[in-house]
């Protein structure tokens, strides 16, 4: 184990959000380039390309979940998360280099369809960063205590990660896209492949925070023959359990799939209005859900639900932004040319990441430990749908563009660290993959309905900007929810400003007014 490990110095945060950072780089390229290559390079339609898109949320679902249930109860190279990291690694790069060159591959294999080879290339990206996102958020759980060191593993995680994210869209804004998806094929080979040999995975993993010598000793007296520290019965009806408050999403995402791909739908609107009704019920369901008077592990998978309920909504503002946002400021800017919207669109995100990169370790973190994690990500939701709104009445120009976006930053920042903390709190150290793996479907599920329902409307209205109006729904929406989401106990215990609010809370408890 190296010595920054020990002493869990910033080196060693660094070092262990890097192989994180070269999957969201991967990400960022596709973002910054999918979208624009599919549209001024290859002609497809806006409803095509939410249709290349979907490929990634179909991904995540396999992807994430699967390999997180794997990487808990396997031992592979010293460790649990460092096999899966390497080889989604080394396939992500591969795809990006096919990116660019896909009418190379359509033409070397005879076919007429482009939007065929697109979606495979596309799928096959996205499942590559899918094996790999998920082990390089579970190592950072896997490695750090609970509390505040676990907050600045993932708030880390996303400085670093968020730098180089910035990173991206400055070389694509300034050197363009096909320059940007080549430095990514390199940049995401060798964070991917070098930096897991030299972090040490514990061998033994507990239930919520036990000491690994306590479980190494538990695990020998009973002569278990299986993997150090693994759990072995997940199921598919625990699975489907777990993830109830996603239910609405995952009845329309087959039904959309089915009916883009088949096209057979119902007459009007009636099952979308089914699935967002049965969406809504069951969220509120899940977040109205009392953890008073429930075991650790009852309450946990309580809370694992309000999380998944409170994150899902925010995730359809979000991915619909990076789809759809060079249609959007097309039209706003009628007058820049499809290079030109390449640009504003990489500047945007460019001004997005840069914020996103900065605050998490400077702003986020101590907010979150002062006022705890829940608190400060809602109010970070609540600045980012105020941004989207303002970009609804002012976004007419590209530098006013940049400054909103800014502002939307900072939503952002917190989406992509914070919550993986506060899920991490929530579940049982031996089941950080497959939860993992789970709380993503709060992620790619919603994504879904980017892909296909936004899709359809964006492509549908004439007035684009009704894609930023969704954007501010969807995301204040989520602010609302996590407002009832549970502060982690950790956060009770090692914050003494929180600990007052409780018990305050509690004064008038008993008969007599006093505290009992």
């Amino acid at each position: 184990m190296l010595d920054i490990q020990k002493r869990l110095s910033n080196s060693f945060y660094a070092l262990l959000a890097l192989p994180a950072t070269a999957m969201g780089f991967a990400l960022s390229v596709q973002i910054a380039a999918l979208s624009w290559l599919l549209t001024y390079q290859y002609g497809l339609e806006i409803s095509d390309i939410g249709l290349v898109w979907a490929t990634g949320p179909i991904a995540g679902i396999i992807g994430q979940v699967i390999i997180g249930i794997i990487s808990d109860n396997v031992w592979v190279w010293n460790g649990r998360r460092r096999v899966f990291i390497v080889i989604g690694g080394v396939l992500a790069s591969l795809m990006l280099l096919a990116l660019p060159n896909i009418g190379i591959i359509q033409a070397s294999m005879g076919l007429e369809a482009i939007l065929g080879i697109a979606i495979l290339i596309s799928m096959v990206l996205d499942l590559s960063i899918n094996v790999s996102f998920n082990p390089t958020r579970s190592v950072i759980a896997d490695v750090t205590p609970e509390g505040r060191a676990r907050t600045k593993g993932y708030t880390w995680m996303q400085t670093v990660s968020g730098t180089f994210g910035v990173l991206s869209y400055f070389i694509g804004a300034v050197f363009g896209n096909i320059t940007l998806i080549y430095f990514g094929v390199v940049l995401v080979f060798f964070f991917s492949v070098i930096p897991p040999f030299f972090v040490k995975e514990p061998k033994y993993l507990g239930r919520y925070g036990e000491d690994e010598d306590a479980i190494a000793k538990e695990i020998e007296d009973q002569d278990d023959s299986s993997v150090p520290g693994s759990v072995n019965d997940a199921s598919l009806g625990q699975i489907i359990r777990s993830i109830r408050p996603l239910w609405g999403f995952l009845i329309y995402g087959i039904y959309a799939i089915v009916k883009r791909l088949s096209g057979l739908e119902f007459p009007g609107y009636y099952f979308e209005i089914f699935a967002l009704i049965v969406t809504i019920y069951l969220i509120a369901e899940a977040l109205f859900k009392s953890e008073e008077g429930k075991s650790r592990e009852e309450a946990g998978k309580i809370g694992f639900q309000k999380v998944l309920a409170a994150h899902s909504f925010s995730w359809i503002g979000v991915q619909s932004m990076f789809i759809y946002f060079f249609a959007f400021v097309s039209y706003r800017m009628p007058e820049l040319l499809a290079d030109d919207v390449g640009s504003v669109v990489n500047w945007s995100f460019f001004s997005l990441n840069l914020v996103a990169a900065i605050i998490p370790v400077l702003l986020l973190e101590p907010l979150a430990n002062k006022f705890g994690r829940v608190k400060t990500h809602a109010s970070a939701l609540v600045v980012m749908a105020i941004g989207y709104g303002s970009i609804v009445f002012m976004g007419d120009s590209p530098w006013t563009l940049y400054i909103l976006m800014a502002v939307v930053g900072i939503g952002w920042a917190s989406i992509i660290s914070l919550p993986f903390a506060i899920m991490s709190q929530k579940i049982a150290q031996n089941q950080m993959g497959l939860y993992m793996g789970l709380f993503n479907l709060s992620v790619v599920l919603p994504q879904l309905v980017s892909s296909f329902a936004v899709g359809d409307i964006v492509e549908a209205v004439e007035n684009k900007t009704v894609l930023l109006v969704i954007c501010t729904v969807t995301v204040a929406f989520s602010a609302i929810a996590w407002f009832l989401v549970k502060e982690p106990k950790d956060e009770m215990t090692e914050n003494p400003v929180l600990l007052d609010e409780k018990i305050e809370d509690e004064l008038d408890s008993g008969p007599d007014g006093r505290y009992v």
